[in-house]
């Protein structure tokens, strides 16, 4: 990957991060009853376009940028507005939001990367005797250990009549 495109997907990943963050900071309040929807749905809403950015780029960075979108937006809204309005008040809902999207961030960007080592290619004579091809070199001479001789009249290869 170029390191263009890497800025690019980078920035890109920034703001669908913020975009998510902005969606998550609003509706972190909607309950219903005694569940807190806003929350349950947010945090997966936002833990999922972070796996799917992480998964889909196979870059940290990418991740990270994602993360940062979310975690500025987040506290970016969570002031006092210009009116005097808050988004994210200091209730136990708003603490929670904002640690829990700091620790969803945290988690997928340092979970490990499990990618699978890469196979190295097998050598002609290996792939055609395991491939069962019937033209591959047979082991005919072991060293140390000598060959019994034909009995008198009998050939080594065929053992029917002389020839």
């Amino acid at each position: 990957m170029s390191w263009v495109s890497r800025i690019v997907s980078w920035v890109a990943s920034a703001l669908i991060g913020g975009v998510y963050g902005v969606a998550g900071t609003i509706g972190h309040s909607l309950a219903w009853g005694p569940v807190p929807v806003g929350i349950i749905v947010g945090a997966v809403a936002c833990a999922a376009i972070l796996i799917a950015v992480r998964s889909l780029t196979h870059d940290r960075g990418a991740a990270v940028a994602a993360g940062l979108g979310m975690v500025g937006t987040l506290l970016v809204i969570s002031g006092v507005g210009p009116g005097g309005s808050v988004v994210v008040p200091n209730t136990p809902a708003g603490q929670i939001w904002t640690y829990l999207i700091a620790g969803i961030v945290l988690l997928v960007v340092a979970w490990p990367s499990f990618r699978r080592p890469a196979v190295a290619p097998r050598p002609p004579a290996a792939a055609t005797l395991a491939d069962g091809d019937a033209s591959a070199p047979l082991v005919t001479d072991v060293p140390g250990v000598s060959r019994p001789t034909p009995p008198a009249g009998r050939t080594q290869e065929g053992g029917g009549q002389p020839t």
